[in-house]
């Protein structure tokens, strides 16, 4: 499963960011033509992510791949081959590390937002888990691509895509009423769904009763989930109950036994990488 690749460009931004001005051992060496073979192997299991970056990185520096490259989203054991590819020692060690560390990041993202979903799983295995936009700054294609293969989804990608009202818009509101407020985004974007973060119970339900089409409960524990869930089910028009704020694998599960349909949560980016062992060698 690929959701996507990163631009050329990026990627040559990256290789460029390690060797500027070439590998000043390889040169010194004078080992640079020597041809060679380069395999990257699954050391720690994981969810893979970015292979296909780093094979596109190997290509851009003229290397040849040898085989198949194992998919973005793949569960791995140790030892797994994620890919190979051969040509001058001058190429492979310019690819080495940034494609190595590339993979290693994105695996260890893509592999705590697994764990995340399979807990939030146990407890209603219909729910979504949508992970929010604060990924490492300068790093959004790679949390984002992550994030989808590890099985969930952003939870939004930037202030242009969607509509969510939280506390801080509210204050320069006045004495303006939710329903108005809901109704004036409604006006101006009138294909779009209204997301309020709330607090509590009380607010919860003042914002249902507006109209709004998701509440997003931010710190509240799973039975005030569960008491705004009951109550929503009784409205006309009954909103998503999502919650957020502190969700991790410890708790995904009863918050999605009491009956919220998307878990919002930041936890996976806080992941260690995912060790990707590297093996350099001569060959004819």
């Amino acid at each position: 499963m690929n959701p996507f690749t990163f631009s050329d460009p990026l990627l040559e931004q990256l290789l460029q960011d390690d060797a500027p001005w070439g590998d000043a051992t390889t040169w010194g060496l004078g080992i640079g033509e020597v041809r060679g073979r380069m395999e990257f192997r699954v050391r720690h299991a994981q969810v893979t992510c970015c292979t296909e970056e780093a094979a596109r990185m190997a290509q851009l520096r003229g290397l040849s791949l040898d085989g198949p490259v194992l998919p973005s989203g793949t569960w791995a054991e140790p030892g797994t081959l994620l890919l190979a590819c051969t040509g001058r020692a001058a190429d492979l060690h310019r690819v080495w590390k940034p494609a190595q560390t590339l993979m290693e990041y994105a695996a260890g993202v893509a592999s705590a937002t697994a764990e995340l979903v399979a807990a939030a799983r146990r407890g209603q295995p219909q729910v979504a888990v949508a992970c929010t936009r604060k990924h490492v700054p300068g790093a959004k294609e790679l949390g984002v691509k992550a994030v989808l293969a590890g099985g969930a989804s952003p939870h939004r990608l930037g202030l242009s895509d969607t509509l969510l009202v939280f506390a801080e818009h509210r204050a320069f509101l006045e004495e303006l009423p939710a329903a108005e407020a809901v109704a004036r985004l409604r006006r101006t974007w009138p294909e779009r769904q209204v997301v309020v973060e709330v607090a509590d119970e009380a607010e919860a339900l003042v914002w249902m009763e507006a109209g709004a089409d998701v509440i997003q409960l931010e710190k509240c524990s799973p039975e005030v989930v569960a008491r705004v869930v009951g109550r929503s089910a009784c409205l006309r028009c009954s909103p998503i109950v999502a919650a957020a704020g502190g969700v991790n694998k410890s708790n995904a599960e009863a918050y999605a036994a009491a009956g919220a349909r998307v878990l919002v949560s930041s936890a996976p980016y806080n992941a260690p990488p995912r060790d990707v062992a590297v093996r350099l060698e001569p060959c004819s």
